[in-house]
Protein backbone atom coordinates (compact mmCIF):
# COMPACT_ATOMS: atom_id res chain seq x y z
CA UNK A 1 0.00 0.00 0.00
CA UNK A 2 1.01 3.35 -0.55
CA UNK A 3 0.33 6.07 2.16
CA UNK A 4 0.97 9.84 2.66
CA UNK A 5 0.54 11.09 6.06
CA UNK A 6 -0.47 14.70 6.63
CA UNK A 7 0.73 16.81 9.60
CA UNK A 8 3.85 14.75 10.37
CA UNK A 9 5.46 16.14 13.38
CA UNK A 10 9.42 15.47 14.56
CA UNK A 11 8.42 14.01 17.52
CA UNK A 12 6.33 11.06 15.84
CA UNK A 13 8.41 10.13 12.77
CA UNK A 14 10.72 8.22 14.59
CA UNK A 15 8.18 6.04 15.38
CA UNK A 16 6.35 6.00 12.71
CA UNK A 17 9.97 4.72 10.34
CA UNK A 18 10.31 2.15 13.13
CA UNK A 19 6.39 0.56 12.97
CA UNK A 20 6.73 0.88 9.26
CA UNK A 21 10.40 -1.32 9.15
CA UNK A 22 8.47 -4.42 9.81
CA UNK A 23 5.26 -3.87 7.17
CA UNK A 24 5.45 -3.55 3.54
CA UNK A 25 4.12 -0.26 2.73
CA UNK A 26 5.48 3.01 0.87
CA UNK A 27 4.87 5.85 2.61
CA UNK A 28 5.56 9.48 2.24
CA UNK A 29 5.57 11.92 5.43
CA UNK A 30 4.57 15.79 5.06
CA UNK A 31 5.10 18.49 7.21
CA UNK A 32 1.88 20.70 5.92
CA UNK A 33 -1.50 19.86 6.69
CA UNK A 34 -4.44 18.41 4.45
CA UNK A 35 -6.00 21.01 3.13
CA UNK A 36 -7.99 21.64 -0.61
CA UNK A 37 -5.14 23.33 -1.76
CA UNK A 38 -2.27 20.35 -0.59
CA UNK A 39 -4.82 17.66 -1.40
CA UNK A 40 -3.82 17.09 -4.84
CA UNK A 41 -0.39 15.99 -3.35
CA UNK A 42 -1.86 12.55 -2.59
CA UNK A 43 -2.25 11.78 -5.95
CA UNK A 44 -1.28 8.24 -6.65
CA UNK A 45 -1.85 7.11 -2.93
CA UNK A 46 -3.94 4.72 -1.46
CA UNK A 47 -4.22 5.57 2.03
CA UNK A 48 -4.02 9.15 3.64
CA UNK A 49 -3.01 9.54 7.24
CA UNK A 50 -4.31 12.79 8.66
CA UNK A 51 -4.19 13.98 12.33
CA UNK A 52 -6.65 16.52 14.54
CA UNK A 53 -6.17 19.55 12.62
CA UNK A 54 -6.39 18.60 9.16
CA UNK A 55 -9.25 19.20 7.22
CA UNK A 56 -11.64 16.63 6.19
CA UNK A 57 -14.42 17.98 5.01
CA UNK A 58 -17.04 17.36 2.34
CA UNK A 59 -14.93 18.80 -0.40
CA UNK A 60 -11.16 17.76 0.60
CA UNK A 61 -12.71 14.21 0.83
CA UNK A 62 -13.62 15.09 -2.74
CA UNK A 63 -10.50 15.89 -3.93
CA UNK A 64 -9.14 12.91 -2.49
CA UNK A 65 -11.20 10.54 -3.72
CA UNK A 66 -10.91 12.13 -6.96
CA UNK A 67 -7.04 11.25 -6.71
CA UNK A 68 -7.95 8.00 -5.72
CA UNK A 69 -7.59 7.81 -2.08
CA UNK A 70 -9.27 4.90 -0.67
CA UNK A 71 -8.83 5.11 2.80
CA UNK A 72 -8.58 8.07 5.79
CA UNK A 73 -6.08 6.67 8.58
CA UNK A 74 -6.74 8.90 11.85
CA UNK A 75 -3.28 8.88 13.97
CA UNK A 76 -6.25 9.96 16.83
CA UNK A 77 -9.10 8.88 18.50
CA UNK A 78 -11.15 12.15 17.59
CA UNK A 79 -12.79 12.13 14.38
CA UNK A 80 -15.28 15.57 14.43
CA UNK A 81 -12.96 16.96 11.78
CA UNK A 82 -14.32 14.31 9.47
CA UNK A 83 -17.12 14.20 7.02
CA UNK A 84 -18.01 10.90 7.87
CA UNK A 85 -21.27 10.13 5.79
CA UNK A 86 -19.50 12.23 2.47
CA UNK A 87 -16.81 9.45 3.14
CA UNK A 88 -19.77 6.87 3.44
CA UNK A 89 -20.88 8.16 -0.11
CA UNK A 90 -18.04 7.92 -1.36
CA UNK A 91 -16.96 4.47 -0.76
CA UNK A 92 -13.81 5.66 1.61
CA UNK A 93 -12.69 3.54 4.41
CA UNK A 94 -11.73 5.75 7.82
CA UNK A 95 -10.27 4.20 10.54
CA UNK A 96 -8.81 5.73 13.76
CA UNK A 97 -6.66 5.22 17.08
CA UNK A 98 -9.49 4.39 19.43
CA UNK A 99 -6.99 4.10 22.24
CA UNK A 100 -3.81 4.78 22.88
CA UNK A 101 -2.76 6.04 26.54
CA UNK A 102 -5.34 7.15 28.41
CA UNK A 103 -2.88 7.58 30.87
CA UNK A 104 -1.26 10.23 29.03
CA UNK A 105 -4.38 13.16 28.61
CA UNK A 106 -5.65 11.84 32.94
CA UNK A 107 -2.23 12.83 33.76
CA UNK A 108 -1.84 16.17 32.48
CA UNK A 109 -5.23 16.64 33.52
CA UNK A 110 -4.37 16.71 36.72
CA UNK A 111 -0.86 18.30 36.09
CA UNK A 112 -3.02 21.48 34.82
CA UNK A 113 -5.23 21.49 38.09
CA UNK A 114 -1.95 21.33 40.14
CA UNK A 115 -0.39 24.26 38.10
CA UNK A 116 -3.16 26.11 38.51
CA UNK A 117 -4.16 25.14 42.28
CA UNK A 118 -0.53 25.57 43.45
CA UNK A 119 0.46 28.26 40.34
CA UNK A 120 3.94 26.71 39.49
CA UNK A 121 3.98 28.19 36.19
CA UNK A 122 3.72 32.10 38.18
CA UNK A 123 6.52 30.73 40.56
CA UNK A 124 8.89 29.49 38.29
CA UNK A 125 9.00 32.71 36.37
CA UNK A 126 9.41 34.80 39.91
CA UNK A 127 12.24 32.33 41.30
CA UNK A 128 14.20 32.82 37.58
CA UNK A 129 14.05 36.61 38.57
CA UNK A 130 15.10 36.16 41.96
CA UNK A 131 11.86 37.06 43.31
CA UNK A 132 11.19 34.62 46.13
CA UNK A 133 8.10 36.48 47.85
CA UNK A 134 5.19 33.86 48.03
CA UNK A 135 2.46 36.87 47.81
CA UNK A 136 -0.14 35.77 45.27
CA UNK A 137 0.67 32.07 45.36
CA UNK A 138 -1.89 30.96 48.08
CA UNK A 139 -3.52 27.47 46.70
CA UNK A 140 -5.66 25.15 48.45
CA UNK A 141 -6.22 21.12 49.66
CA UNK A 142 -7.05 18.76 46.84
CA UNK A 143 -8.26 16.96 49.80
CA UNK A 144 -12.17 17.06 50.21
CA UNK A 145 -12.68 19.02 46.98
CA UNK A 146 -15.53 18.64 45.00
CA UNK A 147 -14.75 17.63 41.19
CA UNK A 148 -16.75 17.32 38.58
CA UNK A 149 -15.72 15.31 35.71
CA UNK A 150 -17.81 15.73 32.30
CA UNK A 151 -17.20 11.85 30.60
CA UNK A 152 -16.39 9.33 32.25
CA UNK A 153 -14.87 7.37 29.47
CA UNK A 154 -11.53 5.64 29.53
CA UNK A 155 -9.54 8.95 29.77
CA UNK A 156 -12.36 10.56 32.74
CA UNK A 157 -12.26 6.85 34.52
CA UNK A 158 -8.44 7.19 35.39
CA UNK A 159 -8.85 10.90 35.94
CA UNK A 160 -11.37 10.44 39.01
CA UNK A 161 -9.17 7.13 39.70
CA UNK A 162 -6.42 10.04 40.71
CA UNK A 163 -8.80 12.41 42.00
CA UNK A 164 -10.21 9.85 44.66
CA UNK A 165 -6.42 9.06 45.44
CA UNK A 166 -6.36 12.65 46.26
CA UNK A 167 -9.08 12.41 48.56
CA UNK A 168 -11.59 14.76 46.15
CA UNK A 169 -15.40 14.06 46.72
CA UNK A 170 -15.77 13.13 42.72
CA UNK A 171 -19.40 13.58 40.99
CA UNK A 172 -19.93 12.71 37.10
CA UNK A 173 -21.76 13.59 34.22
CA UNK A 174 -22.48 10.87 31.28
CA UNK A 175 -25.50 9.41 30.13
CA UNK A 176 -24.05 5.47 30.44
CA UNK A 177 -22.93 4.95 34.11
CA UNK A 178 -18.99 3.89 34.41
CA UNK A 179 -19.22 0.61 37.04
CA UNK A 180 -15.47 1.21 37.77
CA UNK A 181 -16.38 4.82 38.59
CA UNK A 182 -19.03 3.86 40.51
CA UNK A 183 -17.11 1.21 42.60
CA UNK A 184 -14.16 4.19 43.22
CA UNK A 185 -17.68 6.41 44.78
CA UNK A 186 -18.15 8.74 42.04
CA UNK A 187 -21.90 10.05 42.20
CA UNK A 188 -23.78 10.83 38.94
CA UNK A 189 -25.06 13.81 38.99
CA UNK A 190 -27.20 15.96 36.70
CA UNK A 191 -24.89 18.92 34.88
CA UNK A 192 -27.11 21.78 36.77
CA UNK A 193 -26.37 19.94 39.90
CA UNK A 194 -22.34 19.09 38.50
CA UNK A 195 -22.01 23.17 37.76
CA UNK A 196 -23.77 24.10 41.03
CA UNK A 197 -21.30 21.52 43.73
CA UNK A 198 -17.43 21.82 41.52
CA UNK A 199 -14.79 23.23 42.80
CA UNK A 200 -13.02 22.21 39.98
CA UNK A 201 -14.56 20.74 36.56
CA UNK A 202 -13.08 18.74 34.35
CA UNK A 203 -14.12 18.41 30.80
CA UNK A 204 -13.33 14.91 29.18
CA UNK A 205 -16.21 14.72 26.59
CA UNK A 206 -16.38 14.55 22.72
CA UNK A 207 -16.81 17.49 20.46
CA UNK A 208 -20.53 16.13 18.99
CA UNK A 209 -23.28 18.67 18.15
CA UNK A 210 -24.97 18.11 21.63
CA UNK A 211 -21.21 19.10 23.22
CA UNK A 212 -20.33 22.18 21.41
CA UNK A 213 -20.86 25.07 23.30
CA UNK A 214 -21.13 22.59 26.37
CA UNK A 215 -20.04 25.56 28.92
CA UNK A 216 -22.20 27.86 27.91
CA UNK A 217 -23.00 31.20 29.80
CA UNK A 218 -25.63 29.83 31.45
CA UNK A 219 -23.71 26.99 32.30
CA UNK A 220 -20.68 29.34 33.67
CA UNK A 221 -23.49 31.59 35.72
CA UNK A 222 -24.90 28.29 37.61
CA UNK A 223 -21.08 27.32 38.92
CA UNK A 224 -19.53 28.59 41.90
CA UNK A 225 -18.08 31.84 42.35
CA UNK A 226 -13.99 30.89 41.89
CA UNK A 227 -14.73 27.32 40.06
CA UNK A 228 -11.59 26.25 37.87
CA UNK A 229 -12.46 24.78 34.47
CA UNK A 230 -9.94 22.26 33.04
CA UNK A 231 -9.99 20.87 29.60
CA UNK A 232 -8.46 18.67 27.89
CA UNK A 233 -11.02 17.31 25.33
CA UNK A 234 -12.24 19.40 22.82
CA UNK A 235 -11.84 23.37 22.22
CA UNK A 236 -15.56 24.15 21.14
CA UNK A 237 -17.06 22.39 24.21
CA UNK A 238 -16.21 25.77 25.63
CA UNK A 239 -17.77 28.65 24.37
CA UNK A 240 -14.14 31.01 24.67
CA UNK A 241 -16.05 34.37 24.81
CA UNK A 242 -18.61 33.44 27.55
CA UNK A 243 -15.19 31.99 29.56
CA UNK A 244 -13.60 35.27 28.95
CA UNK A 245 -15.98 37.05 30.69
CA UNK A 246 -16.56 35.31 33.24
CA UNK A 247 -12.44 35.15 33.75
CA UNK A 248 -12.61 38.75 33.74
CA UNK A 249 -15.82 39.03 36.25
CA UNK A 250 -13.80 36.70 38.68
CA UNK A 251 -17.09 34.38 37.99
CA UNK A 252 -14.48 31.73 37.02
CA UNK A 253 -11.07 31.71 39.36
CA UNK A 254 -8.54 29.80 37.35
CA UNK A 255 -8.98 27.85 33.79
CA UNK A 256 -6.39 25.48 32.31
CA UNK A 257 -6.63 24.46 28.56
CA UNK A 258 -4.80 22.30 26.29
CA UNK A 259 -7.31 22.83 23.44
CA UNK A 260 -8.78 25.68 22.00
CA UNK A 261 -11.91 25.54 19.50
CA UNK A 262 -10.28 27.85 17.21
CA UNK A 263 -6.36 25.97 17.32
CA UNK A 264 -5.86 24.97 13.97
CA UNK A 265 -4.28 28.21 12.51
CA UNK A 266 -2.55 28.24 15.86
CA UNK A 267 -1.29 24.50 17.79
CA UNK A 268 1.81 22.71 16.14
CA UNK A 269 3.29 25.48 14.34
CA UNK A 270 6.21 27.95 16.06
CA UNK A 271 4.86 31.17 15.95
CA UNK A 272 7.11 32.85 18.11
CA UNK A 273 8.25 35.15 15.58
CA UNK A 274 4.68 36.15 14.18
CA UNK A 275 2.28 38.23 15.37
CA UNK A 276 -1.36 35.96 16.52
CA UNK A 277 -4.18 37.14 14.39
CA UNK A 278 -6.84 35.43 16.88
CA UNK A 279 -7.85 38.56 19.21
CA UNK A 280 -9.94 35.87 21.46
CA UNK A 281 -7.06 33.77 22.00
CA UNK A 282 -4.45 36.38 22.64
CA UNK A 283 -7.21 37.87 25.05
CA UNK A 284 -7.36 34.55 27.06
CA UNK A 285 -3.88 34.82 27.25
CA UNK A 286 -3.37 38.04 29.41
CA UNK A 287 -5.19 36.65 32.41
CA UNK A 288 -2.47 35.13 34.89
CA UNK A 289 -4.57 32.27 36.22
CA UNK A 290 -4.78 31.07 32.90
CA UNK A 291 -2.70 28.12 31.84
CA UNK A 292 -2.62 26.98 28.46
CA UNK A 293 -0.53 24.00 26.61
CA UNK A 294 -0.79 23.55 22.98
CA UNK A 295 -2.92 20.16 22.43
CA UNK A 296 0.08 17.92 24.33
CA UNK A 297 -1.61 16.08 26.69
CA UNK A 298 -1.22 12.94 24.52
CA UNK A 299 2.39 13.60 23.92
CA UNK A 300 4.19 10.46 26.14
CA UNK A 301 6.26 8.02 24.16
CA UNK A 302 3.53 5.27 25.11
CA UNK A 303 0.88 6.94 23.50
CA UNK A 304 3.05 8.29 20.31
CA UNK A 305 4.76 4.71 19.88
CA UNK A 306 1.45 2.84 19.74
CA UNK A 307 -0.68 5.70 17.57
CA UNK A 308 2.24 5.18 15.10
CA UNK A 309 1.46 1.00 15.79
CA UNK A 310 -2.07 0.83 15.34
CA UNK A 311 -1.90 3.37 12.54
CA UNK A 312 0.30 1.34 10.21
CA UNK A 313 -1.59 -1.80 11.34
CA UNK A 314 -4.74 -0.17 10.13
CA UNK A 315 -3.08 0.80 6.56
CA UNK A 316 -1.80 -3.12 6.34
CA UNK A 317 -5.13 -4.40 7.59
CA UNK A 318 -7.02 -2.39 4.51
CA UNK A 319 -4.17 -3.54 2.09
CA UNK A 320 -4.70 -6.98 2.82
CA UNK A 321 -8.48 -6.69 2.69
CA UNK A 322 -8.56 -7.52 6.43
CA UNK A 323 -11.62 -5.90 8.69
CA UNK A 324 -10.22 -3.46 10.84
CA UNK A 325 -13.29 -4.14 13.65
CA UNK A 326 -13.23 -1.44 15.86
CA UNK A 327 -10.84 1.30 14.72
CA UNK A 328 -13.12 1.74 11.70
CA UNK A 329 -15.77 4.45 12.10
CA UNK A 330 -18.79 4.61 10.41
CA UNK A 331 -21.09 7.83 9.37
CA UNK A 332 -23.85 5.60 11.43
CA UNK A 333 -21.58 5.24 14.65
CA UNK A 334 -23.21 7.71 17.49
CA UNK A 335 -21.59 9.01 20.73
CA UNK A 336 -23.87 9.89 23.50
CA UNK A 337 -22.54 12.83 24.57
CA UNK A 338 -20.61 13.63 27.18
CA UNK A 339 -19.23 9.65 26.87
CA UNK A 340 -15.44 9.47 26.12
CA UNK A 341 -12.73 11.64 25.63
CA UNK A 342 -10.98 12.08 22.72
CA UNK A 343 -7.39 13.72 21.41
Amino acid sequence: MKAIFYSTMSYERPYIIREQERLNNELKLLDCRLTLETASLAKGYDVVSVFVNDDGSAPVLRELHRHGVRMLSLRSAGFNHIDLDEAEKLGMIVARVPAYSPHAVAEHTVGLMLALNRKFHRAYQRVREQNFSLDGLMGFDMNGKTVGVVGTGKIGELVCKILAGFGCKVIALDPIENKHCLDLGVQYVPARVLFERSDIISLHCPLTPETRHFISREALSAMKTGVMIINTSRGAVIDTKALIDALKSSKVGSVGLDVYEEETNLFFKDLSDQVVHDDVFVRLMTFPHVLITAHQGFLTEEAISEIARVTLDNISRFGNGLELGLNQVRAAVQISAPRGSVT
